[in-house]
């Protein structure tokens, strides 16, 4: 069954919208009726999402954050999605990785929520939805930057809700644990070279030993609750972290 179509007459952003978790995003948004801007730096990608969702594309590098300094951006629905990883210990970490992680998932989330406040109090109404992960409430050894990243990316979130409370605008973080997308398989393998054990001992051993359920979540379980944040239910969800761990936060 087809979602209600809440987002009819919206305009959404979605960082990383190309594949993963943002390609879910893109596609549930649009089944609710919003007009996506499907974000990457992936052109290719990005423009197969937006055709097959009717959206359009925006080709961007997140990484060059001083080009997004003066933007302003019409955007009804924000959801900050894209991020990278690095698996290393602290010593052992490239300091040019660490910074761009920060840029990557820190300030142009940050710059791109600014960008688009103006338009989101002009019209009374606006969503941000900020893809974090349970690494933005606990932390794991040799992901110090993805760790610190998101845990910035939590505090941006409760700043944005409270000044956005009183305009008509929400802020929430979903918080997944590892999510079957391309980003984590490649840190399956940086984790199985770190610690010298097999993929498949990676899931059991290090990714999924804290969960109950054992398995990874589906990148279309993270956009259903992107899709509720965004509707109309959700109008006093705001400020707040919504964990999608199987379990993990409750041992």
């Amino acid at each position: 069954m087809s979602p209600e179509p809440t987002l009819a007459g919206r305009r959404a952003v979605v960082t990383g919208g190309g594949n993963g978790i943002g390609a879910a995003c893109v596609r549930e948004l649009a089944a609710r009726g919003a007009h996506v801007v499907v974000a990457d730096r992936d052109e290719a990608a990005a423009s197969a999402v937006a055709a097959e969702t009717g959206g359009e594309t925006w080709v961007v590098d997140l990484d060059d954050t001083a080009g997004l300094d003066d933007l302003a951006l019409e955007a009804d629905v924000l959801v900050n999605n894209a991020g990278i990883q690095v698996v290393r210990p602290i010593e052992e970490f490239d300091p040019a990785d660490f910074r761009r992680i920060q840029r990557i998932m820190v300030e142009a989330p940050f710059l791109l929520v600014r960008a688009a406040l103006p338009h989101m109090y002009a019209r009374g109404w606006g969503r941000v939805v900020n893809i974090s992960s349970v690494h933005g409430l606990i932390a794991s050894p040799y992901k110090s930057a993805y760790v610190t990243a998101k845990h910035a990316l939590e505090g941006l979130n409760k700043v944005t809700a409270l000044e956005g409370a009183a305009r008509g605008v929400t802020s929430n973080c979903v918080n997944p644990g590892y999510v079957r997308t391309a980003l984590v398989e490649r840190q399956i393998a940086d984790q199985a070279r770190t610690h010298g054990i097999t993929q498949e001992e990676v899931l059991e051993k290090v990714l999924l030993v804290e969960q109950s359920v054992k398995r990874m979540v589906e990148p279309g379980e993270v956009a259903s609750l992107v899709g509720w944040l965004t509707g109309p239910d959700a109008g006093m969800a705001t400020g707040s972290s919504y964990t999608l761990d199987g379990g993990w936060h409750a041992r």
